[in-house]
């Protein structure tokens, strides 16, 4: 994906190709109408929970919507080099949360019905004070460091070995409060990313 990805175009296609007014977006993914039309007219970058919202109402996730063109792959075995990088599709334009958070993905999550995610979150690294929410489930290991996971009202720092499952549709919220990196290996279905 290129730095100059057309957020508004690609947003007003896919409501065109749905058959959508942008009132009609806006009600069913649950922003504000003036919202959509901020959006399509590239005068406002969503946030990525408010991306994430409405892509929802069109049942396409973040890779599908960013990376429309890509091809199918039903490939077994990935070595390193050919995960999917989604951080600079996350974070567009947000060059200093490129550099905290990076979001690789095994192979096609959408053909498979599962997302798998190797993450690196750097010290200091957030997912951000809106919590994130979508219609999907998901769980995870720390693999090394340690990393604050809350999910609704409630927050515990992980510790590498230590894992998390819950239902997505609850508020929940990512962060590295410590001085080191923490990785995590992460799975949720239905994709959402």
């Amino acid at each position: 994906m290129t730095d100059d990805f057309d957020v508004g175009g690609r947003l007003r296609a896919l409501r065109t190709q749905f058959g959508l007014s942008q009132r009609q977006l806006a009600e069913s993914a649950g922003v504000p109408h003036g919202q959509i039309s901020m959006i399509e007219t590239n005068r406002s970058s969503p946030s990525v929970a408010s991306l994430r919202k409405i892509l929802g109402g069109f049942g396409i996730t973040m890779s599908e919507f960013f990376e429309p063109d890509s091809p199918l792959n039903n490939q077994s075995f990935f070595k390193p080099d050919e995960l999917r990088d989604l951080t600079s599709m996350l974070y567009q334009g947000n060059e200093a949360a490129q550099k905290m958070i990076t979001l690789k993905q095994v192979g096609d999550a959408k053909l498979h019905g599962l997302q798998i995610l190797h993450e690196r979150y750097e010290a200091g690294a957030d997912t951000g004070s809106t919590m994130i929410e979508h219609e999907s489930n998901e769980g995870g290991i720390v693999v090394t460091g340690e990393l604050e996971v809350t999910v609704g009202d409630e927050s515990q720092v992980l510790k590498a070995g230590d894992a998390y499952l819950f239902n997505s549709r609850e508020p929940h919220r990512f962060r590295n409060i410590s001085d080191r990196p923490a990785e995590v290996i992460s799975a949720c279905t239905p994709p959402y990313l």
